[in-house]
């Protein structure tokens, strides 16, 4: 199967140096290209891509607005964002706007091809070390963990909580398998029942989800 990549960035050599890398895989294949926002939100709509390259500044309207009409339409499209810096302002805006993750421009090819692939399998999207470094400089914007904690906590399991604990500190499957030496394919299941009774999407709305209800303390 080919997964359909839509291309949303403002500067069209960049467009182009995406295009190139995806272009050399079998398996992937851009459907589409925008220079602003409202024009990947459109395209969205029109092509139904699996994945949006979504890059944050753009004219007309930017990736994180871009980025919330997507999820809020209901659209199939998973979205990746593109961030020059990885401690960009707007990276936490965007992952609360519904995208599934983001990665650095300047990453290597091999870390774009393996982000798209991920995010269209719904998998985990966000390297561990990126996440870390996100929870790093967002958590003491994040609310006081001392208020209550969500109710759907009680729906997990103890397991499910010592797993969701990981996640949420930006542990990979295998990391979390060695830790508590589980097979990869049951931490996996893990982390999708977590998922499934917590409401969230993906790994990286547990890590938002987690701080949001002070499952995790802040780092001072």
């Amino acid at each position: 199967m080919t997964t359909g990549v839509l291309l949303a960035d403002d500067q069209a050599l960049v467009r182009t140096g995406f295009r190139m890398v995806l272009e050399s895989q079998p398996d992937l294949a851009v459907v589409g290209e925008a220079g602003t926002g409202a024009q990947a939100v459109a395209m969205t709509a029109a092509v139904r891509p699996d994945v949006v390259v979504m890059d944050v500044r753009m004219p007309v309207e930017d990736g994180i607005a871009a980025t919330r009409r997507i999820v809020a339409a209901g659209l199939p499209s998973r979205v990746l964002v593109l961030t020059t810096f990885d401690l960009d302002e707007y990276v936490y805006a965007a992952l609360r706007a519904g995208a599934s993750g983001f990665l650095l421009k300047d990453a290597p090819p091999a870390d774009l091809l393996s982000a798209i692939r991920s995010v269209a399998a719904g998998d985990a999207v966000v390297a561990p070390p990126v996440t870390r470094r996100l929870i790093d400089a967002y958590a003491g914007f994040l609310p006081d963990p001392a208020a209550p904690a969500d109710g759907r906590l009680d729906r997990l399991t103890e397991r499910e909580r010592e797993v969701l604990l990981e996640v949420a500190q930006g542990r990979s499957n295998a990391e979390i398998a060695a830790t508590f030496r589980l097979a990869e394919a049951t931490v996996k299941t893990h982390v999708g029942r977590i998922l499934t009774k917590l409401g969230l999407r993906d790994r990286v709305q547990v890590v938002v989800w987690a701080y949001e209800h002070g499952v995790v303390a802040r780092r001072q």
